[in-house]
């Protein structure tokens, strides 16, 4: 493509997923015990989709990566000092909260005004980017609501590949039952592209690129305007963290057959 792509990724921030979670209503509404106080990290999937865009945009000259992130300030401001670290971008800060209660919706809205208001957007070369599920929230819906709103109707979810073409079309490789893939064309931007894990590890922190993302990644957090998200008028009446079950049943020297005729039965029963 002669003018590279317009990437923008939408992630944010989430707990750590190592710590233990536990639900709790706060004067904010529903959210997580000591919240503030567990660390946080870039949402797993959405770092995934960071990651492929910024290798992406490497690979098409005039390309730019563009992170539009909705969560709390100061929570932001922490993982910015990690993930600026690890690819070049530019950062649009929104300020709001990001649990798992927040209703898709309205999240949804505040991301579409804040990618439409990006200088100098290009729709003949968006591409969105973000993760096609959520540590915070597994429904989802978000990244497509946010297509719809801005009438992309090319959307991708499950994305383990993306394979650019000289012409600005691309090859997309989604997940499918049975670890296998559906490979799909498209014939160019715009889309949307909900990424599952893909193809690239975490890049080691880069200390030049890190000095150059916090010359805009600090004025952002700065000027982040509030996102006015809540929980879309659902009352919550009780929250809870699955219970642990394990059914495990140790037994030696089993046969094959016996082995198998349990799986047959155990599958029966569903």
């Amino acid at each position: 493509m002669s003018n590279g792509y317009q990437i923008v990724v939408l992630g944010s921030v989430v707990p750590d997923p190592l710590q233990t979670l536990e639900p709790a209503q706060t004067p904010q509404g529903p959210g997580l015990k000591n919240e503030l106080m567990l660390p946080h990290v870039l949402d797993p999937w959405a770092a995934h989709a960071l990651y492929e865009a910024a290798s992406l945009a490497a690979k098409a000259p005039g390309s730019k990566v563009t992170l539009v992130a909705l969560g709390p300030k100061a929570k932001l401001q922490q993982v910015m000092m990690a993930v600026g670290q690890k690819v070049p971008f530019d950062l649009v800060a929104l300020d709001g909260p990001a649990g798992g209660f927040t209703d898709p919706h309205e999240v949804a809205a505040a991301l579409a005004a804040a990618v439409r208001a990006l200088p100098g957007l290009d729709r003949s070369r968006l591409l969105l980017f973000g993760g096609w599920e959520s540590a915070s929230r597994g429904a989802g819906v978000t990244l497509q609501l946010v297509g719809e709103r801005l009438e992309i109707t090319d959307q991708f979810q499950g994305v383990d590949q993306l394979t650019p073409g000289p012409d600005g079309s691309f090859e997309v490789l989604e997940r499918v039952e049975g670890g296998k893939h559906q490979v799909s064309w498209c014939g160019g931007a715009p889309a949307v592209l909900g990424w599952a894990t893909g193809g690239l590890g975490e890049p080691r922190n880069n200390p030049q690129i890190g000095m150059a993302n916090m010359r805009g990644v600090m004025p952002a957090l700065q000027k982040a305007p509030p996102a006015q998200v809540g929980t879309g008028g659902v009352e919550f009446v009780s929250v809870a963290v699955p219970k642990a079950l394990r059914e495990t049943r140790i037994v030696k020297d089993m046969s094959p057959d016996e082995i198998a005729r349990e799986l047959v039965e155990w599958i029966g029963q569903d």
